[in-house]
């Protein structure tokens, strides 16, 4: 079976990275994509679900894998809960053939790159600061204060931008979704993945 591949897409808030992964995965016809579920210590918001939004485990646990090294990054927030992305559940998926997306920011992403040589990463950029603010400011969720904050952190994530692999403009949607399926194939069609996925063929063309 082929190895899935794991990518890191980033973008900063109202860039349109989570409608971005919510429209390619209602695409997918297999199962052959998923987003990484996190583990957090923070109690369950209403209609939140353990194994579904996060697995959720109390900060003795969290701090048991820890030690176990046990994560492929984690952090601790603001208000003492921790956030964290599992290896052991990375390693399960990719090896059933699945691409994994790690929804994470680029500090998160640096981690990552030192444990896992080949992830792939990806960000998304708004098509400018003025439309990013339109579109928190749409979104009805903060206040302006908050907005302010938003924006102001956007900054300072957009800066790390020529740290990844791909990047994609978010202006138009569906360009910016062709975009990113094309980034999805492209790597499922590199020689490593295409000798494992048709080493039979090959062998066959190759026989004398």
């Amino acid at each position: 079976m082929t190895q899935g591949n794991l990518y890191i897409i980033s973008a900063p808030s109202g860039a349109g990275k989570s409608s971005l992964i919510s429209a390619l995965l209602q695409q997918q016809q297999n199962n052959e994509m998923m987003v990484s579920i996190s583990h957090t210590t923070r109690p369950p918001r209403p209609g939140e679900s353990h194994g579904v939004h996060y697995y959720f485990v109390s900060i003795e646990e969290f701090e048991s894998l820890i030690k176990q090294d046990l994560f492929l990054e984690y952090a601790k927030v603001f208000g003492g809960n921790y956030y964290g992305t599992s290896l052991p559940a990375i390693e399960e998926n990719l090896a059933q053939g699945i691409d994994v997306f790690l929804d994470i920011d680029w500090q998160g992403a640096q981690q990552i790159r030192k444990k896992v040589s080949n992830v792939k990463s990806i960000f998304i950029l708004p098509p400018s600061l003025t439309e990013l603010e339109q579109r928190l400011i749409g979104r009805g969720q903060d206040s302006q204060e908050v907005i302010l904050t938003r924006m102001s952190k956007a900054i300072e994530e957009i800066s790390h931008y020529n740290e990844y692999d791909y990047v994609i403009v978010n202006d138009v949607f569906e360009q910016a979704l062709a975009d990113l399926q094309a980034i999805l194939r492209s790597e499922r069609l590199t020689l490593s993945h295409q000798k494992k996925q048709n080493q039979q063929l090959i062998e066959q063309l190759l026989a004398k």
